[in-house]
């Protein structure tokens, strides 16, 4: 694969010189500069860390998998830790889903005890 950048010699850039270069942008242009020096490290990290904290927010794994171009089981078998502590938010939506099923299952019963007495 031909490279893309070159120095000034037309020489082709050795794969270290690019370490170098992103940790240097990194410390001058990241707003955290503390955390900035963590994301460089490899080419990979920012994507990981985009998609960690698309799972930590809340998206669902099936879209965070599309468009990270993964399939789920590869994604949750990566990042599986990135969903852990979400057990309050997974609580508080099933017992909406429960009481909402709940509610409705109730609103039948009161309609079918109706038709059944004439009224």
């Amino acid at each position: 694969m031909p490279r893309a950048f070159r120095i000034a010699r037309g020489a082709i850039i050795q794969d270290s010189a690019y370490g170098a270069v992103r940790v240097k942008a990194a410390r001058e242009h990241s707003p955290r500069r503390s955390a900035g020096r963590r994301w460089v490290r490899r080419p990979y990290d920012p994507r990981h860390a985009a998609v960690s904290l698309w799972l930590n927010s809340g998206v669902r794994a099936t879209e965070v998998a599309r468009r990270a171009r993964h399939g789920v089981a590869v994604l949750l078998k990566i990042y599986a830790h990135c969903i852990d502590g979400q057990a309050g938010a997974a609580n508080q939506r099933i017992s909406h889903a429960v009481s909402t099923l709940e509610a409705e299952q109730d609103l039948s019963d009161e309609v079918d005890a109706d038709s059944e007495s004439g009224g």
